[in-house]
Formats: structure tokens, sequence, C-alpha cells
């Protein structure tokens, strides 16, 4: 089948806002049957729009063909690099780890040049933009007071982890409750004082990307006396290799023997999910394989 190349024609929203440089690059998928010949133009445009928390993303495309059938697909590619990591830590895994996925709509217009469409992404954001807002003015102000500037990495990791572990209770009372998006926030940990992993897990993230580590959201499974569970923790970069943390694992119980760990030290109770656990991103995200005591 011969592919049709689309070209974006709008974007939902005026954005004002400017992204990261992004660590990957869209790759035509060749088994479908269309692609965006501007693809990295419509990845940093979605890209935007999702830092903004914008409600809807509409993205349209002329074709010379019927490939209606294959715009999910073609959606999701550009979705899952718009979400991939940039040097902003306001965008990756920020982005990723604090919503909960999109709707998909899209219609055609037939005309004697081809096929017209529109696309358009609703998705379902945990945090709105003034809370956004709030948040960015929160961490500016812990970075100034922390003072990190003559700090060594370990340093700047064990104070962004202090901050955290003094300042950030673990959130019992909404634990269970799968509508309670906000306990998964950067925002409840930093207003509410309290958060369940993935909130804790956002906001290591945000404070070490703002403080000039490189860091990342890991998720998987947690082995407990009383079963599995789903967990988030992070890897942080130190002095070129990189450490598995887990704050809220050593705040409730009320130790720091989950400090800047090796896989090795780490492994018995935290599994990371396949896309974690491969061969690339161990590549991409060497770990050491000593730990640094707290």
């Amino acid at each position: 089948m011969r592919k049709a190349a689309a070209v974006i024609l709008a974007a939902a929203l005026l954005l004002t806002s400017s992204c990261g440089t992004p660590k990957y690059h869209y790759e035509v998928r060749r088994n479908l049957s269309f692609y965006f010949t501007n693809a990295d133009t419509v990845i940093e445009t979605v890209r935007k729009a999702f830092r903004e928390r914008s409600r809807k993303i509409t993205v349209g495309y002329t074709s010379s063909s019927d490939n209606m059938d294959d715009i999910p697909a073609v959606m999701n590619e550009i979705v899952k690099f718009a979400m991939s990591e940039t040097d902003d830590p306001c965008e990756g895994d920020y982005i990723y780890h604090q919503y909960g996925g999109y709707d998909l709509g899209y219609t055609r217009t037939d005309s004697e040049n081809g096929c017209a469409y529109l696309i358009t992404l609703t998705p379902e954001y945990y945090t709105d933009p003034e809370q956004e807002e709030k948040v960015t003015r929160r961490t500016d102000e812990i970075i100034e007071s922390l003072k990190l500037g003559a700090k060594t990495d370990e340093q700047k990791v064990r104070a962004v982890y202090d901050y955290i572990y003094d300042n950030v209770e673990y959130d019992r009372i909404h634990r269970k409750n799968e509508h309670y998006h906000l306990k998964s926030t950067a925002y409840a940990a930093l207003f509410n004082g309290c958060a369940v992993c993935q909130g804790y897990a956002v906001l290591t993230y945000r404070l070490m990307r703002e403080a000039g580590l490189d860091a990342r959201v890991i998720t998987g499974t947690a082995i407990k006396s009383g079963g599995t569970e789903y967990h988030a923790w992070n890897i942080v970069r130190v002095d070129g290799e990189y450490y598995n943390i887990d704050i809220t694992w050593d705040k409730l119980s009320g130790d720091h023997g989950y400090y800047l760990r090796s896989d090795k030290s780490f492994s018995a109770d935290h599994i990371r999910d396949p896309e974690y656990s491969g061969e690339p991103f161990y590549a991409e995200y060497p770990m050491s394989h000593r730990d640094i005591d707290y």
C-alpha cells in the first residue's frame, strides 16, 4: 500500500511556552498507512499542549487516501514521543506520571483532492494549570533555599531527599481511592503535605532535575510481607552513575535504607516494569554497583 504523507494544519491552542530539547526523535513507522512528514513539529506542538495542561489538542492533516484505521496507532506514537524525556524538568516523566491517558476522536471530510482529517485528543490530567504554576513557584523557592550552587552531586541529592523526607507524609487516607488522582502529584506533596508513592516520585524527579541532576521515575512491583503492589520510585545520577532511591519507603519505615542503592540492594523487593529493565534502558542509564550510605 502506498503511504500518504500527512502535514499538520492546525493546533488547538496558541502555545506560548517553549519546550525542552528532546532526547529522542520520532522514527517513521513504515508499517502504517500514513505518517507525518513533519512529525517533530507535531510532537513539539502536542508536548507544549501537555505541558500547559490543554484540555483539547487538535491536529489536522490531508491525505490522498483513506487511512482512518491507522489514526489511533499513529497518534499513540506521537503521544509517546511527546511524553519522552527532554532537558526540561517540567516535561518527560513529570507529565507522563501525572496524567491518566486521553480520549481520541477524529473526523474525515472528502474532497476532489483527497481526505481532510481532524484529530482531537482530550487528555486527563491530575492537576490544572493554576496548580502547576504554584508548583513551579514553590519548587523555585525550595531550590533557592537549599543553596545547591557549590554542592557535589551527592550533597544535592541529600538536600532534596531531606526536604521531601521532612515535609511530605504518606497519604493513607486516599491511598485506595482510585478516583482521587491528586494524591499522585507533586502538587499534593507540596501543598497538602502528603502523597502516595507516585506523588513522592514525581516531586523527587522534579526537584532533582531542577537541582541539575538527571533523574527518572521508575514504576514496577513492590514486594512486601503482605504480598505485592504497584509502586513508583526514582533513579538519580551521581557522578556519572545511577542509583535507586525510594523516599516513600524510607518515610514509611522511618529510616534511610533505600537511599542511593544499587540494583543488587534493591531487586529483592523492587521489580521494575519491563520498559525500565531492558538492555536499552540500562545502556542509557548505567546503574552503579555500589551503595552510598545516608
